[in-house]
């Protein structure tokens, strides 16, 4: 699952800079693998809650089956060059689990997931309209040399990569691993009361390197796709991409940041695994509206939503029909 969403959602980062040859893709996918794994073990607990109260999975098996449905699915979309939502596919894959088990489905909490499948590319696309607005006016205002701003653009691309990254591994390590918390054969580890690195850690630790491979082995074919079919993006507007992205990512994996809204009787949003690829294409159609609406390529665009639409359900029907195999052909408890 984890090599699954380094090769469709992880590339998704740096997609749009690759794509404009402003970073090398070994670059990128090392920046990546690294600030996906910290992302991952440092900040990955929020959003796994929240995916956990849609279904509990309680048996390793189980697991195996539910995250071995969602991992097929977003493949099949991969191979065909689809950049799907890994966290539709694991939702999907858990349904399939509590119509198997016979468990009812919190409609409360899927609620709340389908809503930010809903407002995540449209925030995407509001902070590329945003983010685009502030850097044509910052350019038109200082007049940079125009080495001198090809050079702040790759280190922009740069720096918004390592915090797209970090914010993915925060993020969407429960769409990896959440399944496998309630099962998780893994125990604390303490060093003389000084470093404490729990089971949920390690849990996510091995996601982040499955994610790190994913990224390295099989990820060009989405960053083209997000890169530069849908709109013919500058390595500049590629760096807003980016950022809106990153932004959105950040916003529902934060807990600090939630607290802090909540403690002052503020909105905040809702710590959900959202799909990279939502917030990407959300972006990149900012930028299109931003300048205009023109060269959008609507086909690309509308292929690429049915396969939000197909992903879930295909999901959650590949997780019905395998746990049957696993618990009747193969004998193995997956409740």
């Amino acid at each position: 699952m984890g090599w699954s969403l380094g090769a469709n959602d992880a590339a998704n980062i740096f997609g749009t800079a690759v794509g404009t040859k402003m970073i090398k893709f070994r670059t990128a996918a090392i920046i990546c693998s690294i600030f996906v794994i910290l992302g991952a073990v440092i900040s990955g607990g929020g959003a796994a809650h929240t995916l956990g109260k849609l279904g509990s999975v309680n048996a390793i098996a189980g697991s195996f089956t539910v995250s071995f449905a969602a991992a097929l699915t977003v493949f099949l979309m991969t191979k065909n060059g689809l950049p799907v939502s890994t966290s539709q596919a694991v939702v999907g894959a858990i349904i399939g689990w509590n119509l198997f088990a016979g468990e009812v489905t919190d409609l409360a909490v899927l609620t709340k997931i389908l809503k930010t499948w809903v407002f995540t590319p449209i925030l995407g696309a509001i902070f590329a309209i945003l983010f685009y607005w502030i850097t044509n006016l910052l350019l038109k205002k200082r007049k940079i040399h125009l080495l001198r701003l090809d050079n702040y653009t790759r280190l922009a691309l740069v720096l918004v990569g390592v915090f797209g990254s970090y914010s993915l591994g925060a993020n969407n390590i429960a769409n990896v691993m959440g399944v496998f918390i309630n099962v998780s054969p893994f125990r604390d580890i303490s060093v003389y009361n000084l470093f404490k690195f729990n089971g949920v850690q390690q849990l996510f630790l091995l996601g982040g390197i499955a994610i790190a491979v994913g990224v390295f082995t099989y990820s060009k074919k989405v960053m083209m796709t997000v890169g530069s079919s849908i709109y013919k993006l500058s390595p500049i507007t590629a760096c807003i991409v980016v950022l809106s992205s990153s932004t959105v990512l950040f916003l529902f994996a934060s807990e600090g940041l939630k607290m802090w809204l909540t403690a002052r009787n503020l909105p905040s949003f809702p710590l959900v695994p959202v799909s990279q690829s939502q917030a990407v294409v959300g972006a990149i159609l900012g930028i299109g509206i931003a300048k205009g609406g023109r060269n959008v390529n609507f086909k690309v665009l509308g292929r690429i939503g049915v396969g939000w639409v197909l992903t879930p359900l295909t999901a959650m029907l590949i997780s019905y029909f395998t746990l049957a195999i696993m618990q009747n052909v193969f004998m193995q408890t997956v409740i």
